[in-house]
């Protein structure tokens, strides 16, 4: 039997490469002889700097920025000098990793700090930088990456506008930048498998901004506010992108960057697979499961995550896959139109969920272990 392990981390609880080792404890203890195949993966979001460091020589860059609400600190992005190409982690400068669960508010977060890496990393002669989207606390639609990179947002009064959410509502014109008229052969991605719209019900604020902190009224203000850019983007730069799939990445993050900087949009799963060369890997070897996972699976899974890419993957190959979640609220419904898929949930039903979070490696290794028995009986 061969195994190829693909899971994302368990957000709060476990890395990826800790699910990894925790399924290969299971997977050889019921088949000793088993080949195991792994790959750090991402779907753009937390963890994308990790999945490229494992499969590309690359160098860190240290740099001071700002966090979400902010504050100063410090962060980094990778480069790789043989090719001119950068790496940036949204999350990294303006995600909700870095702020406590009281601090958590979209209508006061910004993207400033990753706009500074931005140009950080195209001062430092970066000619195709990748950003990688996800866990973002942001609902600013990339103000705040424009302003950091000479874009300015004003009032009907001719103010220039702090880049964040609550004032999205209040930008009457944008002055535009020529910074980026010196570097014609730059080249950035906005990395990210969501396919949300800017606004509207499936938009940034209705399918995100509750869990960055927003209350039900804060997320028809956003909502609002993000439609009240883009009418003011048309007018003023004759750009219509709210409607493409994934502009609503991260906070309409992925908007901004297309509207601003000229972004493309490239599947972050895919990329990460183009890394790890993981067709080569099912074209060379014969993979019989396929194993990912991740902390909670629901209707957002489904919207391009990983776990998603990979059993799109697994039916390509007509491969089966095991998801091993700590909770799913997926219906057998949706399972079955992503091909030959089985869900464990790890979860213990009687104790409190800190004592899955706690124990997740040895429940994941315990959940895996039966999963496989029962297959054999």
């Amino acid at each position: 039997m061969n195994f190829l392990l693909v899971p994302d981390k368990f957000k709060g609880s476990l890395t990826a490469k800790q699910v990894i080792a925790a399924i290969s404890r299971a997977v050889s203890d019921i088949y000793p002889q088993a080949g195991i195949y792994s790959v750090a993966a991402s779907d753009g979001g937390d963890g994308f700097l990790d999945s490229v460091r494992s499969y590309m020589q690359v160098e860190t860059v240290k740099i001071d920025t700002t966090g979400p609400l902010g504050r100063k600190i410090s962060t980094e992005y990778l480069i790789n000098p043989r090719t001119d190409e950068a790496y940036i982690e949204l999350a990294k400068a303006s995600g909700l990793e870095l702020l406590s669960d009281e601090e958590r508010n979209p209508l006061l977060t910004s993207t400033m700090g990753t706009g500074i890496q931005i140009k950080d990393a195209i001062l430092k002669g970066a000619e195709k930088i990748y950003i990688g989207l996800g866990g973002s606390a942001t609902n600013d639609a990339g103000m705040g990456i424009a302003a950091a990179c000479g874009f300015a947002f004003l009032d009907e009064f001719g103010n220039s506008l702090n880049p964040i959410g609550k004032n999205l509502s209040k930008i009457n014109t944008i002055k535009s930048t020529d910074f980026l008229k010196d570097y014609q052969n730059l080249e950035i991605y906005a990395v990210n498998d969501v396919d949300n719209p800017l606004f509207g019900p499936k938009g940034a604020a209705c399918i995100y901004a509750a869990q960055k902190g927003a209350a039900k009224e804060d997320i028809e203000f956003l909502d609002n506010g993000l439609k009240h850019l883009h009418t003011i983007v048309k007018e003023v730069l004759g750009k219509d992108y709210a409607e493409i799939p994934g502009s609503g990445a991260a906070g309409g993050t992925a908007y901004g960057l297309k509207t601003f900087l000229n972004a493309e949009f490239i599947g972050g799963t895919d990329f990460v697979f183009k890394l790890a060369k993981i067709d080569k890997l099912l074209e060379s070897n014969s993979i019989d499961f396929i194993i990912t996972g991740e902390g909670k699976i629901d209707e957002q899974t489904l919207r391009g995550k990983l776990i998603h890419g990979v059993c799109r993957l697994g039916k390509s190959y007509n491969i089966p896959v095991l998801v091993v979640c700590g909770v799913s609220e997926i219906n057998k419904k949706d399972l079955m139109e992503m091909g030959d898929v089985e869900v464990i949930e790890i979860r213990e039903p009687s104790k409190p969920l800190s004592y899955s979070i706690e124990n997740a490696s040895d429940l994941i290794e315990l959940a895996t272990t039966e999963f496989f028995k029962n297959r054999i009986k």
